[in-house]
């Protein structure tokens, strides 16, 4: 290997102390590469309704995070993403691509 070359480094998130110690599934999983956004995700449920569900309690997650490390409020965390949300969903600004992999 070249000595010059820099090796990349793939900054992972910690397993939540729940699944460290109950086990479980991990079903979804985004990474930021080049200001571009990969995701890697398991079709975990029957139908699609439950995703929904999944994305507002991510969104409260979001919420409850940016409320403790900045002058937002949740409620206004909250807000700003469901704005964005809505405006990807009628204007994408990249639709990107998706394949199986694994």
């Amino acid at each position: 290997m070249d000595p010059d070359r820099t090796v990349p480094v793939f900054d992972a998130l910690h397993v939540p102390p729940a699944a460290l110690d109950q086990g479980g599934v991990e079903i979804l999983r985004a990474v930021i590469v080049d200001g571009e956004l990969h995701v890697a995700l398991r079709p975990a449920f029957d139908e699609p309704d439950p995703w929904g569900m999944l994305l507002a309690d991510v969104t409260r997650h979001i919420a409850r995070i940016y409320a403790t490390e900045s002058k937002l409020t949740q409620d206004q965390v909250i807000e700003r993403v469901r704005a964005i949300y809505e405006s990807e969903m009628e204007r994408p600004t990249d639709l990107g691509t998706t394949s199986a992999i694994s």
